[in-house]
């Protein structure tokens, strides 16, 4: 066994026992824990890391409702309401800004007409100085939008620290930073894990650890089709443009071919052609343009874009810590000042892991972006891909832990 880091002595010791131990302390792995823990059951969350860091710690924190579908949407609605109970308990910042989709095309309009339609009074169509006033955006080339009223926003960084906390200060309920999960032991009913720290006899064991499901469970991941999915992001400002910090999150035209309830639309494949024609460096970066506004410097956190398919290829398909794609930061630039109306300036970069997974076609989880998987006696592995899981975990957990104590 690896000798624990000279850090990890000056830390309490862990409980020798737990009901659940949770690997991972991101929103995939705290939704579990707190689920777990309401239902009477003791919690050891384990993380590696010594605070919030991965990859939904590094998000704009919008909890994207109201454009999910099927079993999604049931998720994302019940997290919501789970979201603004414990932003309530735990005393974190969580606002039901809602977020505001710019349209700058015809077919892109009708895809949100369509939506407005299918979600009966949950979406409301925009014409184009409404859309341009709610977002703060230039009004020029704006054809109108759609406000999603549903849709929420929290800092996820101040969320995740709020949320370990209070669950750490729960009985039967511990949260162990700066902690590495090395092994799974089953034996009757129980798992050994063993840690940076010393062993724990688990009754049952979770690993969220998204992007790094690999590295536990290599053949699980490969099985599932698991691919890793480096994001990029920036912080920018506007010059001269304000924007509320309790604003609404603004999303533009591409992001309708990310988020499944858009699929419906007949008027979907007109923008993915037009694109295709027009603009296909977006498709080829898998541009999906969005900003919330931050608090203090009225700054923007602007997303997201990935390294373009040519630059896959030809560092051999690099994919968990790759090279940073100027390409995907000029584009996001780039289309940020035309919503915008100004050139942005960028004050900091930075990239999420995440990753993406063929929709399950059998099983619960079915059409989902959930993989829910038992790669070992005891073991269970939760992994929400597409970025989800601020809008989904909180309502994903309940699911799952009816089957898991």
């Amino acid at each position: 066994m690896r000798p624990p880091s000279p850090r990890a002595t000056h830390l309490p010791p862990l409980p020798a026992t737990a009901d659940l131990v949770v690997v991972g302390a991101g929103i995939v792995g705290l939704a579990h824990a707190l689920e777990a823990h309401a239902r009477g059951h003791s919690v050891l969350v384990v993380e590696r890391d010594p605070r919030p860091d991965g990859a939904s710690a590094r998000r704009g924190g919008h909890v994207a409702v109201t454009t999910q579908d099927a079993a999604t949407l049931s998720c994302a609605l019940a997290s919501r309401e789970r979201w603004l109970k414990l932003g309530r308990e735990a005393g974190f910042w969580v606002k039901d800004t809602g977020a505001v989709v710019v349209a700058r095309s015809a077919d892109e309009l009708a895809v949100l007409d369509d939506l407005v339609a299918a979600r009966d009074g949950d979406a409301q169509l925009l014409d184009a100085a409404q859309a341009a006033d709610r977002a703060r955006v230039t009004e020029d080339g704006v054809v109108g939008g759609a406000f999603l009223p549903l849709d929420l926003r929290v800092d996820p960084r101040d969320a995740l620290r709020a949320l370990a906390t209070a669950l750490d200060a729960r009985p039967r309920a511990d949260v162990a930073w700066s902690t590495t999960a090395l092994t799974f032991e089953a034996g009757t009913g129980r798992t050994l894990v063993r840690t940076s720290r010393g062993e724990v006899v688990a009754r049952r064991v979770l690993v969220a650890v998204g992007p790094d499901l690999d590295r536990f469970f290599p053949e699980e991941a490969a099985r599932t089709g698991l691919r890793h999915d480096v994001r990029q992001v920036l912080r920018v400002v506007a010059p001269g443009r304000a924007h509320d910090p309790a604003g609404p999150a603004v999303l533009g035209g591409s992001t309708l071919l990310r988020d499944a309830a858009y699929a419906h639309s007949p008027a979907l494949a007109d923008v993915r052609e037009r694109l295709r024609t027009e603009a296909p460096e977006l498709l080829d970066a898998a541009v999906h343009l969005t900003f919330t506004p931050l608090a203090g410097d009225g700054s923007l956190l602007l997303g997201e874009a990935r390294r373009t398919d040519a630059e896959r290829r030809a560092d051999g398909g690099l994919d968990r810590d790759p090279e940073r794609s100027d390409v995907a930061d000029a584009l996001l630039l780039r289309e940020a000042g035309a919503l915008l109306g100004r050139p942005v300036e960028v004050r900091r970069r930075w990239s999420v892991p995440d990753v993406v997974v063929p929709r399950p076609r059998r099983g619960p989880f079915a059409g989902t972006p959930f993989v829910v998987t038992d790669p070992a006696p005891g073991v269970t592995t939760v992994t929400v891909a597409d970025g989800l899981g601020t809008t989904t975990a909180l309502g994903l957990a309940a699911k799952v832990v009816d089957g898991l104590l």
